[in-house]
């Protein structure tokens, strides 16, 4: 593992220790070269109660990219609606190590207009 996936990880650990001790739901968040990946998972048992990516169809085809910041918001929104829909409002953000800035930023600020209390 190169240092800074390390760094990530431990980074990454460090925040979900602290998330486990609030026992919220946690939203969690993977950034890769091309998409953008959120899910809500259930503090109790690690079930997932929403999930979004610049994957879905529905998603995708409003985008003119996958990896860009509008592609972030658009994947903030979806999963926030699913969660209010599943019945959440309150969650943890679990930003997997990754620094708030850009699109982890930009999917977290969609998440909170549409809902989602973090």
């Amino acid at each position: 593992m190169d240092i800074k996936k390390a760094a990530r990880m431990r980074r990454a650990r460090k925040s979900r220790a602290h998330i486990r001790r609030l026992g919220r739901p946690r939203l969690t968040v993977f950034r890769s070269g091309r998409h953008i990946y959120a899910q809500v998972i259930s503090s109790e048992d690690g079930n997932v109660l929403a999930s979004a990516s610049t994957l879905q169809k529905d998603v995708k085809a409003k985008l003119k990219g996958t990896s860009n910041k509008e592609a972030a918001a658009a994947v903030g929104k979806a999963v926030a609606e699913q969660a209010v829909k599943a019945g959440v409002k309150d969650v943890a953000f679990d930003r997997s190590g990754y620094r708030y800035h850009g699109r982890i930023k930009e999917l977290a600020d969609a998440a909170r207009e549409v809902g989602l209390n973090f």
